[in-house]
């Protein structure tokens, strides 16, 4: 067991996921800490993404993908994945609640699992893919 850890630790899947837990735990604090500092909300939560994204776009380059792309060529597409995963999960929970009657938990759950895989496929096939 004590040899499973450390192997699975080295997997790109688990530091994908870690440094996109890490993120999305640091938009929760930064948001909540700027609200409560008296920004808007929606400066707030602006801000936090994008520190968020800054964090996780480096973290993932560096450590879940080995550091090895040119960020002219993988930025632009992390950003466009990004984005695309934005609008999905406000598809996925719109469809789950509306059509589905999903819980909040349920719904969160379902959106989370789906971006999360679509995050993770393209970045692995298209983002940070190896160059031929």
């Amino acid at each position: 067991m004590s040899e499973a850890l450390p192997a699975l630790i080295q997997t790109q899947l688990f530091r994908f996921l870690t440094v996109g837990a890490g993120a999305a735990l640091l938009f929760f604090v930064l948001s909540w800490l700027l609200m409560s500092l008296g920004a808007s909300p929606f400066i707030g939560s602006v801000v936090a993404y994008a520190v968020a994204f800054v964090l996780a776009y480096s973290a993932q380059r560096g450590w879940t993908f080995g550091g090895r792309h040119d960020h002219a060529r993988v930025m632009p597409r992390y950003l466009a994945l990004q984005l695309g995963c934005a609008v999905l999960s406000g598809l996925v929970s719109h469809v789950a609640v509306a059509r589905f009657g999903m819980s909040a938990f349920a719904m969160s759950a379902l959106t989370t699992v789906a971006a999360s895989a679509v995050s993770y496929i393209l970045s692995s096939l298209w983002v940070f893919a190896p160059r031929e």
